[in-house]
């Protein structure tokens, strides 16, 4: 049997529909976990190809028998093309990711068999009953991995593209976030309950594929700082620099950010979501403290680590000063990078189900396919239309050459030079491609 496993791209413009452009780069400096890992799960018996469709074409007239599509929503209208166009040579397609966890009536429409969950429970699976002509419609993980023993990823099996000197690798080491953010779907499909993987099949793998860069694929990192800190000091040895996402009130633990960078920590990205906690308090996220930001920014700083800040905008209780009021703190602070959102209702959310009892939802349909910075919702304080351009002119601002200048030590040290370099990345995405995001940190 001939598998192949395809993570789509996305549409460049709004509207659905063929010949559209795709958006397409010459690489990839992040590699993306999800293709290697579902190929290390797939019995021996399958011949596997792998396409990065953002990186690589993919061949249509393949001699395949299954079609695996990973589907997250700013990609699903792609997906559904690609699905088409193999089913309609008889080729039975199957789909799996968070885009079908959340409209999997939907994506059934267009593909033969759906799954729903982990697929560590369900994968082996489809493919069986792929091989035996027998696909149900819909798969849905029983229950939730443990997460242990876990195989490599079949990094082997990537067409990498370029030099491969700064490329990093994904390795996860925990699904799960213990918090509930009232904006944050991912807890539904990956998990509220946090679990970790055992800190020795962490090294094991990083020693596997011989990456000198990481970066942890977690929702949330260290959710269980014990687990973290035995992990990071595993990775004193290793000798390897590495990036991950998680909160703000770590940075305030000494111990754990001393340990953070002598085992490496380069990069690491925070959601501290606003300077306002009354705005933190709607979004359920008081374990941030606004009181607190000048000693988690100057612990960072002291210790030379290369940071970023995430910043969502559209909240009830702001006003249309949140915008200048954030870039001022975030140049009087001089923080290296920052992402800047505008809020989004996930399905299955309590944002969710009160925007849309509200009738604030514009386009419930077409939500979060749209790449780049687009309203959604309609705001209280000011058009859908002027949310966007305020935040656009955020990006503008926050990554002009005299902002940079301001904010940016000289690129002395690794985690300086990483700051100018993920500026140097938005500057050129706001530049060419204004009505674009580049996701691949995600």
């Amino acid at each position: 049997m001939k598998l192949m496993i395809i993570q789509p791209t996305y549409y460049t413009n709004r509207t659905n529909g063929s010949g559209q452009s795709l958006y397409k780069t010459r690489r990839r400096t992040l590699v993306g976990l999800t293709l290697p890992y579902l190929a290390a799960f797939t019995p021996k018996d399958w011949h596997i190809t792998l396409v990065d469709e953002q990186v690589a074409d993919i061949d249509f007239d393949a001699p395949v028998d299954l079609v695996a599509i990973t589907t997250w929503t700013i990609n699903s209208f792609r997906a559904y093309d690609i699905a088409r166009k193999y089913r309609e040579r008889g080729i039975p397609v199957i789909m799996g990711g968070p885009h079908t966890f959340f409209h999997a009536e939907e994506a059934i429409e267009h593909c033969d068999a759906v799954a729903i969950g982990e697929g560590e429970e369900i994968w082996p699976a489809m493919l069986q009953d792929a091989a035996n002509n027998r696909l149900q419609k819909i798969y849905r993980a029983p229950k939730q991995h443990h997460l242990k023993g876990l195989p490599i990823p079949r990094y082997d099996l990537m067409k990498f593209h370029g030099n491969g000197v700064n490329r990093t690798y994904s390795v996860q080491t925990s699904r799960g976030c213990p918090f509930k953010c009232e904006f944050c779907s991912e807890r539904f499909y990956i998990g509220d309950r946090y679990r970790y993987r055992p800190t020795q099949e962490i090294v094991d793998e990083i020693k596997e594929i011989k990456a000198k860069n990481i970066f942890f694929a977690d929702s949330m990192f260290a959710g269980k700082k014990e687990h973290s800190m035995e992990l990071m000091e595993a990775l004193v040895p290793l000798n390897i620099r590495w990036s991950t996402l998680w909160t703000t009130y770590l940075c305030r633990d000494e111990k754990f950010m001393d340990l953070a960078k002598r085992s490496g920590l380069l990069h690491v990205n925070m959601g501290m979501e606003s300077i306002s906690q009354e705005t933190l308090a709607s979004m359920n996220k008081n374990f941030n403290k606004v009181h607190q930001y000048d000693e988690i920014l100057d612990n960072l700083r002291k210790r030379g680590i290369s940071y970023s800040l995430n910043f969502v905008f559209g909240w009830d209780g702001e006003t249309p000063d949140v915008f200048q009021a954030t870039l001022e703190f975030l140049e009087q602070h001089r923080v290296p990078v920052a992402y800047f959102y505008i809020l989004m209702p996930h399905r299955g959310t309590p944002l969710y189900e009160r925007m849309k009892q509200e009738g604030r939802i514009v386009d419930e349909k077409d939500m979060r396919r749209t790449p780049g910075i687009s309203c959604e919702i309609k705001p209280l304080y000011c058009s859908p239309e002027e949310l966007e351009e305020n935040v656009q002119s955020l990006y503008d601002r926050f990554y002009s050459l005299p902002s940079m200048f301001r904010r940016l030590p000289l690129p002395v040290t690794k985690s300086h030079a990483a700051s100018w370099i993920l500026n140097f990345s938005q500057r050129r995405m706001r530049r060419f491609e204004r009505t674009l995001q580049n996701f691949d940190w995600t």
